[in-house]
């Protein structure tokens, strides 16, 4: 008989099955987003600048998008492979794919991205 802990062992296996829907889901369904992260919005005479709640996602690994004076950011946050077979004691940051969407004020801006005390940061810079 497994010395397993039995609590553990149903939470690792609900936890598998769990993984394995979402890349079915991925692989097969429609790619709506899971979560949406919290942001700052501050303008400037200049920009505007926008700070997304990431840990752990680089600003490298973050898309974005405006479409019709919505920005658009999207991404996939996931554990690092090296944890991914680790026991899980508390899990509380978001997990999977997400999305927000941001209405702009009218103009044009040029974006880039960037990392500012742990958040990935968007600057907007103002065009005319």
């Amino acid at each position: 008989m497994s010395t397993k802990n039995p609590l553990n062992w149903m939470l690792s296996e609900a936890l598998d099955q769990l993984h394995r829907a979402d890349r079915m889901r991925q692989q097969f369904g429609r790619q709506d987003a899971c979560w949406e992260p919290p942001i700052d919005v501050l303008e400037t005479e200049r920009e505007l600048l926008i700070l997304v709640a990431l840990p752990g996602v680089g600003p490298n690994n973050v898309e974005t998008a405006i479409h019709d004076g919505v920005l658009v950011i999207s991404g996939h946050r996931t554990l690092p492979p090296e944890l991914r077979n680790a026991r899980i004691h508390r899990l509380e940051l978001p997990q999977g794919r997400f999305e927000r969407r941001i209405a702009l004020p009218v103009g044009r801006y040029a974006i880039s991205r960037f990392v500012m005390d742990g958040c990935v940061a968007l600057r907007l810079a103002k065009s005319a």
